[in-house]
């Protein structure tokens, strides 16, 4: 059993889809940064120095001035603009992820080979008819 968990562990696919997710790690703690320290600052003073970090509503009896005040309280609370915050993430690391899924097509990946035309058009009538064809099942016409 052992001998068979160490030849599975050691496949390519298994390898890399791990060296994958610590990249993927990583790659995310460097796009919440971007957004938490890099592009939310911007966005909250053109909005009027908001802060989506702190953004909450209080689900409780007590008014609280900061979303921090309210969860050292222990106080309910609906913390939407950390949710603002993890959407943005989200929506730029997809982004990310699909810039470089693109470049990566255009580098490795060749275009697929044309086919062979399986159809051509009838010099009498200009329909299309199979290749193949000996006589236009549109306009009868002979076909050499």
């Amino acid at each position: 059993m052992l001998n068979e968990f160490k030849a599975f562990v050691m496949r390519g696919n298994v390898l890399d889809l791990a060296v994958g997710v610590i990249i993927g790690a990583a790659f995310g703690k460097i796009v919440s940064s971007l957004v938490d320290d890099v592009l939310m600052p911007p966005i909250g003073k053109a909005l009027g120095h908001v802060d989506f970090s702190n953004l909450f509503l209080n689900l409780g009896d007590k008014p609280y001035e900061t979303l921090a005040a309210a969860k050292a309280a222990g106080a309910p609370t609906l913390n939407y603009g950390v949710f603002l915050n993890t959407i943005i993430n989200f929506l730029i690391v997809a982004f990310c992820v699909f810039l470089v899924i693109r470049m990566v097509n255009r580098w490795f990946m060749k275009p697929a080979p044309a086919g062979a035309p399986t159809t051509k058009d009838c010099p009498q009538c200009a329909m299309t008819i199979p290749i193949t064809a000996k006589k236009c099942g549109h306009c009868t016409t002979q076909l050499a």
